[in-house]
Order: structure tokens, then sequence, then C-alpha cells
């Protein structure tokens, strides 16, 4: 076995598996806080992806300047549902939560299909084919491109939450909702911008997704099941576990593929999922309740 065909397999797992922290790290955020479970989460990455896709053609804006406004439209987004429609829901029964955002999704997935059919649409960027020598390794440019960027939005998002006042307050919500209630924080208004967020975090992760997939709306639930495998195996809520999740499941998928075969990634995911709610319940970075 050439070692180095085996180091280029896992770093175009880790550069892959970065952008799937980023998409994980929405879910983890509002889940996080608001204590819902957002099962559209796919649904809208693929959206992010479709948008991407039009910009593309139709601006010929590239995925990774694309991002910016779709991020922001996605924040707008995630703003005015929660305070709209999953407010009504924060403190129900988790069947009815989940009822509420399955509808969602597949009134998304439908609009999709409707809207641009079943087939997949290619965003065919410049640097598609073009990797990245480094001695015996050829790295994907595209890859490589689109992990940096989710590694600057989750830099971003980290020092939101640390060193912004609203950051600060929104981690009090998560850390004792009533007492951030007692203090005066208008917890209403800070729900619905963590549900921005985590948005905006699941839109800039479609945008980046681009350059490696094709749009298709057949991709949303497997995208919510992949997110909801890195949060469950990196620690409900953890951000840091979200990033180290998507990572760990990147290169598990690569390593699956190249070793047996691409139809057996999940497989592989999932028995990772599963070693790991038998060793560590609560994630790899989760805290014991």
């Amino acid at each position: 076995m050439n070692l180095a065909i085996v180091l280029n397999v896992v770093i175009q797992g880790v550069l892959t598996g970065l952008m799937y922290g980023l998409m994980a790290l929405g879910l983890s955020v509002i889940f996080g806080v608001v204590r819902v479970v957002n099962f559209a989460h796919g649904e809208f990455a693929v959206v992010a992806m479709y948008a991407t896709y039009l910009l593309f053609v139709g601006l010929g804006l590239d995925p990774l300047i694309s991002l910016v406004p779709i991020a922001i439209a996605f924040f707008a987004i995630g703003y005015v549902l929660q305070i709209t429609l999953v407010h009504r829901f924060v403190g129900r029964s988790e069947h009815e939560q989940f009822i509420l955002l399955v509808g969602l999704a597949i009134i998304i997935v439908n609009g999709l299909l409707m809207i641009f059919g079943p087939d997949a649409r290619p965003t065919n960027l410049p640097y598609s084919l073009d990797s990245f020598a480094i001695g015996p390794l050829f790295i994907d440019t595209a890859r490589v491109y689109a992990a940096v960027a989710a590694l600057l939005v989750s830099a971003a998002l980290f020092a939101f939450f640390r060193y912004t006042s609203t950051g600060t307050a929104i981690r009090a919500c998560a850390d004792n909702l009533t007492g951030a209630g007692v203090v005066g924080l208008n917890v209403k208004r800070l729900y619905a911008v963590t549900f921005g967020i985590g948005l905006a975090c699941v839109g800039a992760a479609g945008a980046l997704m681009v350059t490696i997939a094709d749009a298709s709306p057949s991709l949303a639930q497997s995208f919510t099941l992949l997110a909801f495998t890195i949060v469950i195996i990196g620690g409900l809520g953890s951000m840091t576990g979200a990033l180290i999740g998507g990572v760990l499941i990147g290169v598990s998928e690569a390593m699956a593929s190249f070793f047996f075969a691409p139809s057996m990634k999940s497989m592989f995911s999932f028995a990772l999922l599963v070693a790991v709610l038998v060793l560590r319940p609560q994630g790899l970075m989760g805290r014991r309740a």
C-alpha cells in the first residue's frame, strides 16, 4: 500500500469533514441554546446549494463569495422563522417539534422538486479539476478553498460567542434560562438570533458544498442524517465537538470509499456513531448529565 496515496485520502477526508463540521455546527448551536432539533437542517443546506448555483449561473459569483450574501439571507430567514413559528413550539413536547420541522422539511423538498425538478444541477467552477501538488500529494484545489472558508466562518462564530455581548447573552440563556430571564435578557430575541446563526452556518456550508457535490433535492435527507450523526459523535450542544465530529466522519467516509467502496461510506459512519455511543454516550466533547 502506497503511504502517499493513503495520506492523500486522509487529507481529502479532513478537508471535506471541515465542511461537514460547519453544517453540523448550525444544528449544534440551535439545539444547545433553543433546545429544538432542526429536522429540516439538510433541506436548508440544499436550498443554499441551489441559491449558490443560481448566483453562479446568473451572475458568475464564485461560491466562496456568494456564501456571504447567502449566509446573511439565511440568518434573516432563521430569525423570522424562529419569531413567527418555532418559538410557539419551544418548551412543547419533542414529538410536536418533530412534526413541525419534518413538515417544513417536506414542504422545502417538494418545493425544490417543483421548481428545479429531480435532476442534479452542477456548478462547474474553473478550478474544479485543479489540484495542489505537494511532493507526492495531490490535493483538490476546490476542497482546500472550501475548507479554509469553513474554518474562517467557524472561527468567526467562536469569536462572536466569546467576545461579543450578544454572544455572551446567548451563552447565558443556554446555561441558565431562568437566570437569563431574571436579569432582564430578551430571551425571545436571543433565541431568534441563535436560530438565525444556525441557519447562517448551514447556508454557508451549503454554498461550500457545491464545490464537491451537485445540487439535488435527494441530498436533503442524507445531509440531515449526516448532521445528526456528527453532533451526536461530537456531543449535543458542543460547537468544538461538531467540528471534530465532522472531521472524523469526513475521514471515515474517505477511507471507506478508498479501501472498500463508495456505497459503504454510511456503514462506516454509523459504525463510528455506535462506537461513540457505547464508549462515551454523551459524545466526544459532551458533558455528562
